[in-house]
């Protein structure tokens, strides 16, 4: 199962999508941005499961596919 994640940056200026926990592939102005596009991924990967940071870098949801 592919993991992928939606972290945001060192100041929280944007957030990342990162893809079993390696170096980040894009970094996204917004939040939302970040996770609708990791949600492509994961879907298009299934079976795979998602997971959401919030800027304090603590698991905010999980979502499998």
């Amino acid at each position: 199962m592919k993991e992928y994640s939606v972290v945001p940056n060192k100041d929280v200026t944007g957030w990342f999508v990162k893809i079993e926990d390696v170096a980040p592939t894009d970094l996204y102005d917004k939040r939302d941005t970040a996770i609708e596009k990791a949600e492509e991924m994961a879907k298009g990967n299934s079976p795979s499961k998602l997971s959401i940071m919030n800027q304090n870098h603590e698991v905010e949801e999980e979502r499998t596919y």
